[in-house]
């Protein structure tokens, strides 16, 4: 099916608005975490942990596959956390080569105080919101 260039544009004009949106969450994300001293990159980090209460961690390799970083941001981004004892790497039981992270009970706490503002942050970023190019911080009751 060949497509009109009017067609075309409409597609070039949706992907751009994807990434706009993208943008304008991305930097809301980082100003509403950064009160609580996390990135929106580390907040995936420990909500992709958080999810997996019942496992023993997960391996970098399946945290990559979920936050889209590449490994070796990854890695210095779980080194971070480590350092700040949100989260704790060990090797694989399985092979011995592979390393497992699991969250700290101080990064679940941190998690589950923090999870409320990232999620209201996404509800109005992309439930409809105002959709303004600025970079504002939402107002979260016990954000401050």
């Amino acid at each position: 099916m060949t497509e009109t260039r009017g067609e075309q544009q409409d597609l070039v004009r949706q992907w751009r608005d994807i990434l706009a949106l993208h943008a304008r969450t991305q930097c809301e994300l980082d100003r509403a975490l950064h009160h609580h001293g996390l990135g929106a990159s580390d907040f995936e980090v420990l909500d992709v942990l958080a999810e997996g209460a019942g496992r023993t961690g997960y391996r970098v390799q399946e945290i990559a596959e979920r936050v889209h970083l590449s490994q070796s941001a990854l890695s210095r981004l779980i080194a971070r956390l480590e350092k700040d004892g949100l989260v704790e790497r060990g090797l694989c039981s399985e092979d011995r080569r592979g390393v497992r992270v699991v969250l700290t009970a101080k990064g679940r706490a941190l998690h589950g105080r923090v999870l409320p503002v990232q999620r209201a942050v996404l509800g109005r970023m992309l439930a409809g919101g105002p959709a303004g190019k600025g970079c504002e911080v939402p107002s979260v009751p016990g954000d401050r």
